[in-house]
Parts: structure tokens; C-alpha cells; sequence
């Protein structure tokens, strides 16, 4: 009998220590430095850590309600040089990008700059191309139809155009507002860029195949900032003077 008793104490024992072995081996241990493990994966892009009901893989769009929350612990920017670079101080664009954060904590003059000059290579690459989802998922339906019955007359004509990027300069704001929930962004583009327009036979009728010309555009972007949506889209285009 007591032979019985220490068998089966001795094969707990073994089981228990099988079980914590498996779980310290998938869980692992941390300790020192490892409790606080620096990673991308585990902050969203403003460094706040995401709550634990979130779900480890969800990616947090700008505006979201965790990246607000860590901004609101963050220390407001000094108001004399948090525009500097983007806007002269004390202009009208200054108090419009002043206004826009206001509305939108999330706003970032320089991600919306980079997303801006993604958006404008973009749009006159899909232009060129006769590439209406793309389009559609950029302008304002307005500009849209605009876009739209061009390329329509362009294909009736049996047109089509090449465009090659050279070179793309930074964006410069020239106008920032918000009017009620509207955010609204004027900048100057200026691009070198191969473009030409050629005729149903591949004669080259309008541009050139091979000489770089320099485009001056002023485009607007607009977004409301009490959408859930964090796009902004292509609401005017003009050229630059």
C-alpha cells in the first residue's frame, strides 16, 4: 500500500513539473529590461500602448481613440514654434493650421505633407493611366466627373498619355482653414516630369516623349475632421503661377 502511495506521489510530481516546464517554455520570463520591450508591435505610432481588450493586431488609424488618449498626455507644443517650417508666425496660415489641430489632435502638418505628395504622384500617374478606381478613391465626386469626362473625350479621340516622374520638390502650404467641420489645405506642387500625349497612330502630339518640363500645380485637400475617415481628398486643382 505504501508502495501504491509513493508511485502515484512520484507521477504527480513528474506531471506537475511536465505542466510548468510547457508553460514557462511557450510562455517564457521576463526580467530586467525584457519587462519593457521597446517595439512597434506593441505602441501605436504615438508611443501609447494599445489597451488590452484591443486585440494585439489591430492597427490603429491617426485619430483613433487610443492615439488620442496618448496625445493627451503628451506636452503641448510651444505655440511659437509649432508651425515653424510649415507657415510664417502670426499668418493666416498659421491660425488656420492652428484651428485645424484644434479640431483634429491627431493632425500632423508633415504626415499630411508626405501623404500629399504621395496623393499628387498618385492622381496624375492614375490619370494618365485611365485608372478611374484609383481616381475615385482620391478626388471629390466633383473633380471626379471632371476627371472622368476628360479621359472619356481622350478615348473617344483613341489618345493616350505617358507620364514619367523625374522629380517631386516638397510641398509648400499656401492656405490652411477650417470652415465649420471642414478642414481645407491649399499647396504648391512643383514637379519635373516627362509627359506626352500621343494620337491613335503613336505620333506624339502634345508634350514630349523625352525633354523634362518643369509643372507648377496649386491643388486643394479637404477633409471633415468629425469623420471617422482619415483621408483627405483632392477637392480644386489650378496652376501654380
Amino acid at each position: 500500500m505504501n508502495e501504491s502511495v509513493d508511485m502515484s506521489t512520484i507521477v504527480f510530481a513528474l506531471l506537475a513539473a511536465f505542466v510548468l516546464w510547457k508553460l514557462r517554455s511557450v510562455l517564457g520570463t521576463r526580467n530586467g529590461e525584457e519587462r519593457r520591450r521597446p517595439s512597434y508591435l506593441d505602441r501605436g505610432p504615438d508611443g501609447a500602448r494599445p489597451k488590452a481588450d484591443d486585440g494585439a493586431n489591430i492597427v490603429r488609424l491617426p485619430g483613433s481613440a487610443d492615439a488620442l488618449a496618448g496625445k493627451a498626455l503628451a506636452p503641448e507644443p510651444d505655440p511659437t514654434e509649432r508651425w515653424k517650417g510649415f507657415a510664417a508666425p502670426g499668418s493666416k496660415t498659421w491660425a488656420g493650421l492652428d484651428a485645424i489641430a484644434a479640431a483634429d489632435p491627431s493632425f500632423s502638418a508633415q504626415a499630411f505633407l508626405d501623404g500629399a505628395k504621395a496623393a499628387y504622384e498618385a492622381i496624375i500617374s492614375a490619370f494618365a493611366a485611365s485608372d478611374r478606381e484609383t481616381l475615385g478613391n482620391l478626388l471629390a465626386k466633383d473633380v471626379f466627373t471632371s476627371f472622368d469626362q476628360a479621359l472619356t473625350e481622350r478615348e473617344k479621340r483613341g489618345e493616350t498619355v505617358e507620364t514619367t516622374f523625374v522629380s517631386v520638390d516638397k510641398p509648400l502650404i499656401e492656405d490652411a482653414e477650417l470652415n465649420g467641420r471642414m478642414a481645407q489645405m491649399t499647396l504648391r506642387f512643383t514637379a519635373g516630369m516627362i509627359t506626352a500625349t500621343r494620337d491613335k497612330d503613336g505620333a506624339v502630339i502634345d508634350g514630349s516623349a523625352d525633354k523634362v518640363s518643369e509643372v507648377n500645380d496649386l491643388w486643394t485637400f479637404a477633409r471633415d475632421v468629425g469623420s471617422r475617415d482619415p483621408n483627405w481628398r483632392l477637392i480644386a486643382t489650378g496652376a501654380g503661377v
